[in-house]
């Protein structure tokens, strides 16, 4: 039992509460305010006036199965032995023990999603996890949490280079039409006991069921003009990652009734796709509407810069609240985990950080880091 005094909340909802205090029992949120009665036997900790923030979430990483430094022994991200690769989950693929888990949590990140890369047209299955823990299926927060799907120039460059389809962007538009196609003829099929299980085909019935979005990597605004076309022929749920050009079409987006993660834009702009990388897609958006959350992409940009990328985003005109939403409860809703953690609110898992200074200020870092109430990182440990 843990009760925090002496802070500032920041809620992550957009409110502020001074000289704050919050209870914690049992790994959750339980009071939330000023001036609470603390029972006796509980430990207090005094933040001494510092912020205190919901723990950060990553909506869009390859944290633990694209691992740094050991090179290609390391690069489980893309399975591409073909273009279409419904049956593969990430969760198998994460090693919990890479290093890019302690840099989030001591970064103050304490919920990613992991997800395969955008080499193929349809990648397989992700999760999103706590930062925390040697074995994966004990820091599963969602599983699956959505199918991998990426337009562009990533599935033709890879499968195109072998000669084999998709070659243009109307063979990725192809494929993944063809595909669910196939899994609405199949989930018919196998209720009536006329075909064997297909594991593929069965992961995406999940999302022809709206059990899960198609999250769909898409950089230009044609490409992402694509995926709300197959939005709609499809009926499906679908979210936008990336969205580099969300800008030049915010208000048609806002249409379509999608959360867009837009990012990594800190990396610099290394193909056709993202030479209208801007900051400004970020308050297009917003602007419009839509509901944004903002990535690194780990490890295109490093986790550590997940709060480097909200500052900048603020430096670029994008308001501190709004920029905080985009790393908590708007990334939180963008995972469907929202009654878990993004803010500060009773109920919730107790994960939260403590900062030295202003969060928005690049000079500022993580003091302590709380997943459910239990202190995970501290800084200089």
């Amino acid at each position: 039992m843990l009760a925090i005094v002496n802070a500032k909340i920041f809620d992550g909802t957009g409110n502020v509460i001074e000289n704050g205090q919050i209870i914690i029992e049992n790994g959750a949120f339980v009071k939330i305010g000023t001036s609470l009665s603390i029972p006796n036997d509980y430990k207090i900790i005094d933040v001494g006036g510092n912020i205190v923030t919901p723990g950060l979430i990553d909506v869009h990483t390859h944290l633990g199965v694209h691992e740094e430094g050991i090179g290609k022994a390391g690069q489980d991200v893309n399975e591409t032995s073909s273009e279409v690769t419904a049956q593969i989950r990430s969760l198998d693929g994460i090693n919990p023990f890479e290093p890019g888990f302690e840099v989030a949590r001591k970064s103050g990140i304490t919920t990613v999603q992991i997800m395969p890369g955008s080499a193929n047209v349809i990648g397989g299955e992700m999760v999103v996890v706590k930062t925390v823990g040697t074995i994966v299926d004990q820091m599963v927060l969602r599983e699956p949490s959505g199918m991998k799907a990426a337009t562009g120039e990533n599935p033709k460059n890879v499968h195109g280079g072998k000669g084999k389809m998709p070659t243009t962007r109307m063979g990725v538009a192809a494929r993944l039409r063809e595909k669910f196609i196939e899994a609405e003829h199949y989930q018919k099929q196998y209720e009536n006991g006329q075909v064997a299980r297909n594991l593929g085909l069965e992961n995406l019935c999940k999302v022809l069921n709206k059990e899960i979005p198609l999250r769909v990597h898409a950089h230009r605004a044609d490409d992402i003009a694509t995926v709300l076309r197959l939005k709609r022929e499809l009926d499906i749920e679908i979210t936008i990652e990336h969205c580099t050009e969300g800008h030049l079409i915010a208000d048609f987006i806002a249409e379509h009734d999608v959360r867009v993660s837009v990012g990594p834009t800190m990396s610099s702009k290394s193909k056709v796709e993202l030479a209208g990388k801007t900051w400004n897609t970020l308050i297009a958006l917003t602007n419009a509407g839509v509901p944004v959350s903002i990535t690194t992409d780990h490890p295109v940009v490093g986790i550590e810069h997940l709060m480097t990328s909200a500052i900048m985003a603020v430096k670029n005109g994008l308001s501190e609240t709004d920029a905080l939403k985009a790393i908590t409860i708007n990334a939180a809703k963008h995972l469907g985990v929202e009654e878990r953690v993004g803010s500060i609110e009773i109920g919730k898992d107790a994960d939260f950080v403590v900062w030295n200074g202003d969060p928005f200020d690049l000079r500022s870092s993580v003091l302590e880091t709380y997943i459910q109430g239990e202190c995970v990182s501290t800084k200089g440990s």
